[in-house]
């Protein structure tokens, strides 16, 4: 049975499938962020025992190496398996996904688990981006955007449950715990989808060369450019969440999952505001986000001395975060023209460029003695210059625009 013809009860556990995998990447992604103090004593006890800053600071290139490899698995991936039937190719990125999670628990030393994040991070784009198009297709015609969504909130409950949840596991039974439950959750999702995402062929017409002809769209340079430095606003604090709870605030570490849930809620919220925000008036919302977060950082990080205080900020860049989300991404659509396929999944390599950004940048301040607030101020410093970008990318629009109008009259 091909996913056109299936049935409308076929699609909630194909959805319900895909879901959990998504709930998997969630928890996989932002839940060393806060394990990091645990993971730099058991992987790099010299390195903690002279200076746990800089142990904290190098871990978190944990953080930064499974953005790489979700920036250069999301276009080489989804474009070279285009041509391949959807559903055997779902089966095949959540059995990756599994195994390379299953080394992050397994490896012993701190060079192979790094090893082991930057796998891990490969068929994420890929993943999200071809689950779309399955997603969308499942449920059919008039109901695209539902079933997209459907599979995205698996994303968004794995910051409200999983990592909050996951990290209190690693706190408890030691960090390595949680990756146990990741690759499980992989496992379940590869089961899953092979028992009830229907089948859905490829496109045989579609190569990774013709994809890639979007980077020969400049205003797709400037889309990934917002993405990628202004959302790494965002990063660069949540990487550091952990040690701000207890190191700045002072609070004991079972304080930080419940900070996280904060996040994750902040982030829930945000993406349905961000839905229909943009749907309203993008590039206000766009420009507005970007102001948002930046001046929410800045308060974030003159007041996180205070948990009450920080625990607010925390939810309140959750939110504005993610208000920006659907935003980024929905421009980015706007602007690839044909080629929205490779696009849903550049907007996943654009955020976690920005992921690894903010990671890497905080744990250089952090590690020159700046202190654990210092990463609000990065974080400060590249929503501004994303806000910066985004006005550049809207008036080069308008002035094409212009030129285009004034065009015609001239010729006349």
């Amino acid at each position: 049975m091909t996913s056109s013809s299936a049935r409308p009860r076929a699609a909630a556990p194909a959805l319900l499938s895909l879901a959990i995998g998504s709930f998997g990447i969630g928890m996989t992604e932002f839940v060393v962020m806060g394990l990091l103090p645990n993971i730099a004593q058991d992987l790099l006890p010299a390195q903690w025992a002279a200076s746990p800053e800089h142990a904290i600071a190098q871990t978190g290139w944990l953080i930064s190496l499974y953005a790489l490899g979700v920036v250069i698995g999301a276009p080489t991936i989804a474009g070279s398996v285009a041509r391949f039937p959807r559903h055997r190719v779902m089966v095949c990125l959540a059995l990756a996904l599994t195994l390379f999670n299953a080394l992050t628990f397994l490896l012993p030393s701190f060079g192979l688990v790094a090893a082991s994040r930057l796998l891990a991070g490969l068929p994420h784009g890929a993943y999200f981006g071809i689950g779309a198009l399955v997603a969308a297709d499942a449920l059919g015609p008039g109901k695209r955007a539902k079933g997209v969504a459907f599979v995205l909130t698996g994303l968004t409950i794995a910051n409200v449950v999983g990592v909050p949840l996951g990290t209190f596991l690693g706190q408890q039974v030691g960090w390595r715990a949680a990756f146990v439950v990741v690759a499980s959750i992989f496992a379940l999702a590869t089961v899953c989808i092979a028992l009830f995402v229907p089948a859905h062929a490829g496109d045989p017409a579609r190569t990774l060369r013709a994809e890639l002809k979007v980077f020969r769209i400049g205003q797709v340079w400037l889309a990934l450019g917002v993405g990628a430095i202004g959302f790494g606003g965002f990063f660069a604090v949540y990487s550091y969440v952990a040690p701000m709870v207890t190191e700045v605030a002072g609070s004991p570490e079972w304080v930080v999952p419940i900070v996280l849930v904060l996040m994750g809620v902040g982030m829930t919220i945000g993406n349905l505001v961000g839905g229909h925000l943009a749907d309203v008036d993008l590039k206000r919302t766009l420009v507005g986000g970007l102001l948002a977060l930046a001046l929410v950082l800045a308060l974030l990080a003159v007041t996180s001395h205070w948990i009450w205080a920080l625990g607010f900020f925390v939810f309140a860049t959750g939110f504005v975060s993610s208000v920006l989300s659907p935003t980024i991404q929905t421009r980015l659509m706007d602007v690839a023209q044909d080629n929205q396929s490779i696009a849903a999944a550049l907007n996943h390599s654009a955020l976690n460029i920005g992921n690894s950004l903010g990671a890497f940048l905080g744990g250089v301040v952090i590690a020159l003695g700046l202190g654990f607030v210092a990463p609000a101020w990065v974080g400060v410093a590249l929503a501004l210059s994303g806000l910066g970008i985004a006005l550049a990318s809207l008036a080069t629009e308008r002035a094409r625009a212009a030129s285009a109008v004034r065009r015609p009259a001239a010729d006349g």
